[in-house]
């Protein structure tokens, strides 16, 4: 066999083409560095899935990656409509990644919709696969085309693939005794065996995955796997695909260790399932349904082997009524909800705070205000955990960085709950719920020890020799007060939301005694310990990228790109918002400009201006999608240069 290999090229948007290698007879296979896909449809075409099933095979094969599925809020949006799009975004590499990436190489458009939705993003010289069958005059008038794109030139600075994906999803399928409409569904596991063959993804998960979805009906798993496989052979044989690529394995990118895929909301449900085993707790939740916290319900409920009780409550506020009595109880509770529910949660928050009882408080965020946006993302409820209830009620808050982070931010988040006695904010959102990237599996021995004591017998004595359980007698170096499970003989105290008086726990409108329990609660959040604030800084720069939650993979893809074209930036980034690490004072007044890039209007860099006199500059954005690092990188080279 003879090869045929020519020199290492650079595509059009930067990524490296390796060796190309031919066998006589067969096409040529390139290889790259790194490749983002973008799969779009109707929502009722299977895009999620199909970007779900292409990620997996690419997980397995070792590549990194990072996703980003974009949805609409309805179930079932107009179909053939621009809000009707679904879409999946998967970025993959040989090497280190840190975002699903800015623009695609590669979009495949179900129909004139998803074409005319996508266009918009793609780089010039992209390749673009497109189902022909769709392109009917109907569909295209409907969305704004006069002439066909497809014949019009409008793509001639594209490689265009027209390809009747459904003609050729029903042909494949003739053989089995489905309708027309029953085999058409089929037509995104064709385009799935089409893009495998292209990358060569592995095949066997795949269809393993399509007889266990179908165990119940064997006739549409056959015909899906065959669909599939047609896919795959139609890219081997077809002369419209004369290439196909390799995308090495990441294999210096990850430590030793056991890998696998993880969203970010199922990242979470494992974080608070071991936070509840290295508590020694059972777990319960108290939810409601609302997109994008509902997977973490649904994960939780299946876990009932591991002591988690999950309730589906009939509204948020029962939810949390819920949760904080199992925190009285014993239990690691934790609800979940998006931005909306938290605001019908507050007053429960509120007295979750006045009970000083561990209750983590998870909010997937989205795009507000009221319903706003569903399904897209937004960092807009900051400001509504740290002061979102009536009175002084201070709230810890810890954010997640990344899809993978929110398995150790949810054991943070319990370490502080329970260790402080204190409901935790959890500030997640919709980016990092649904994108997903490797984690790496940690072992039992890694985990902290969150193991509790509660409150066993009498704490204090009185004046006359009476020994007495005071609830409110605090843990010096904490403020905690004590845990006391309901039933325990001799640990009878009163509870509500009434002000308490200092240790006894007895009603109190003395108004010093208010002031101190004020000052107190105050206080115990304040001396929290949260780990100093680190910041990477190589060169001595001038200028601080300051971030929070899931800002942190287009941050520090930015900072790589002007760090490789030669500009000196610092770059830091907090889990911990309230209570701040207490050296980010200190870090900030070592730099002549800071910028914040967040996704609301300026929230931490007002807390950060307010809290440190600091000139902290806001880069801001609300359009319900991440950044993209490239337009980051522009503006922090203006900055640094301004």
């Amino acid at each position: 066999m003879t090869s045929q290999v020519s020199s290492p090229a650079e595509q059009a948007d930067g990524t490296v083409v390796g060796e190309q290698r031919k066998p006589a007879g067969a096409k040529d296979v390139r290889r790259l560095n790194r490749v983002i896909i973008r799969f779009a449809g109707d929502s009722g075409d299977g895009m999620q899935l199909t970007g779900d099933r292409f990620t997996s095979e690419t997980a397995s094969f070792g590549n990194d990656l990072s996703t980003l599925p974009n949805f609409p809020a309805e179930i079932r949006a107009p179909a053939g409509t621009l809000p009707g799009v679904s879409s999946f975004q998967l970025h993959f590499a040989d090497h280190d990644i840190l975002t699903p990436g800015d623009a695609p190489n590669v979009l495949v458009a179900m129909n004139p919709a998803a074409l005319k939705a996508n266009i918009g993003d793609m780089p010039r010289g992209a390749e673009i696969i497109v189902n022909t069958d769709e392109f009917t005059k109907r569909a295209m008038q409907k969305v704004g085309y006069v002439t066909s794109p497809l014949e019009d030139g409008s793509l001639d600075g594209y490689h265009l693939h027209p390809v009747p994906l459904t003609t050729l999803t029903v042909e494949a399928l003739k053989e089995f005794d489905l309708t027309r409409k029953e085999a058409e569904r089929s037509k995104n596991m064709f385009a799935l065996g089409l893009l495998s063959w292209m990358y060569h993804r592995p095949t066997e998960g795949t269809e393993k995955f399509l007889k266990s979805k179908f165990a119940k009906k064997p006739d549409i798993a056959a015909a899906n796997i065959a669909a599939y496989r047609a896919g795959w052979n139609f890219g081997e044989t077809t002369e419209d695909f004369a290439v196909s690529y390799e995308v090495a394995p990441a294999a210096k990118a990850f430590p030793p260790g056991t890998y696998r895929n993880i969203s970010g909301n199922l990242a979470l449900a494992y974080g608070l399932i071991a936070a509840s085993r290295q508590a020694d707790l059972p777990l319960f939740l108290g939810s409601y349904p609302i997109t994008p916290a509902s997977d973490i319900l649904h994960e939780l409920s299946r876990h009932k082997n591991f002591g988690v009780r999950t309730f589906q409550a009939e509204d948020e506020i029962a939810g949390i009524g819920a949760a904080l009595g199992a925190a009285f109880g014993g239990s690691l509770a934790v609800t979940t909800t998006s931005g909306p529910g938290v605001a019908l949660k507050s007053e429960t928050i509120g007295l979750a705070v006045s009970l000083e009882l561990p209750l983590l408080v998870v909010d997937i965020q989205r795009g507000g205000p009221s319903t706003g946006l569903p399904t897209k993302t937004e960092q807009a409820d900051l400001l509504q955990a740290m002061y979102g209830r009536n009175g002084e009620a201070p709230v810890p808050v810890v954010a997640p960085r990344t899809p993978a982070d929110c398995f150790d931010a949810a054991l943070e988040a319990a370490r502080i709950a329970l260790t402080y006695r204190t409901p935790v904010f959890l500030l997640s959102d919709g980016y990092l719920a649904n994108g997903s990237e490797p984690w790496r599996i940690p072992e039992a021995g890694e985990l902290p020890d969150l193991t509790v004591q509660f409150a066993q017998g009498p704490n204090h004595t009185l004046d006359d020799g009476t020994e007495v359980f005071w609830p409110y007698k605090r843990d010096p170096h904490t403020l905690a007060r004590p845990w006391a499970v309901p039933g325990t003989p001799g640990l009878e105290h009163r509870i509500g939301g009434i002000e308490k008086q200092d240790g006894t726990g007895n009603i109190s409108y003395d108004p010093a005694n208010h002031d101190f329990m004020v000052r107190t609660r105050q206080a115990k959040i304040d001396g929290i310990t949260v780990p100093d604030i680190e910041v990477d800084d190589p060169d001595g720069a001038k200028t601080l990228v300051l971030g929070w939650g899931s800002t942190y993979g287009p941050i520090t893809a930015a900072v790589r790109r002007l760090r490789a074209a030669g500009d000196a930036i610092a770059q830091a980034h907090l889990r911990h918002l309230n209570p701040f690490p207490h050296n980010l004072g200190d870090v900030l007044k070592k730099y002549d400009k800071v910028v914040v890039p967040e996704m609301n209007l300026g929230q931490l860099a007002t807390l950060v201006r307010a809290k440190y006199l600091v000139d902290a500059e806001s880069y801001n954005q609300v359009n319900g999608m991440p950044f993209k690092a490239e337009q980051l990188a522009t503006v922090l080279k203006e900055t640094i240069d301004g």
